[in-house]
């Protein structure tokens, strides 16, 4: 196997690798991909057998233990993008038609709302600003 075959082989096992990274999802792949490019590189470079395989290990096994706590770490942090009705919690409102604690109305990130004050005994007149405190089915509570 000359030094030309050997590089091209390792890029072969680059794309194997990426196969089942894009079949399963599992980032590991794509670390040994990586690994075999970098081989391949030495390979191109003119390194033996011997250190093409000790740079696919050393490449392979410092991806998977640096990058993989990082994903972790991030997997398991909460979005920093809110959506939907988390996205409205904490936004101001104006008051379009007198919110007590029976019901009125709002307008919220441009839409109308129907509404009702936190505090029952509490009322919000007509252009008053208001805060939204939490969202209980199409029902602004606010305060």
């Amino acid at each position: 196997m000359t030094n030309i075959d050997a590089w091209v082989w390792w890029l072969v096992v680059a794309a194997a690798l990426g196969i089942p990274l894009v079949v399963t999802a599992m980032p590991e792949f794509g670390m040994f991909a990586v690994g075999a490019v970098a081989a391949a590189v030495a390979s191109g470079f003119g390194a033996g057998l011997v250190i093409q395989v000790l740079v696919f290990v050393v490449v392979s096994v410092a991806l998977i233990a640096v990058v993989r706590p990082i994903a972790a770490r991030h997997s398991s942090q909460r979005p920093q993008l809110l959506s939907g009705i988390d996205a409205l919690k904490g936004r101001q409102a104006v008051v379009l038609e007198r919110v007590d604690g029976s019901g009125g109305r709002i307008k919220l990130a441009g839409e109308v709302w129907s509404a009702r004050a936190l505090d029952t005994g509490r009322s919000y007149d007509v252009g008053q600003e208001v805060d939204v405190v939490d969202i209980e089915g199409a029902t602004a509570i606010v305060m």
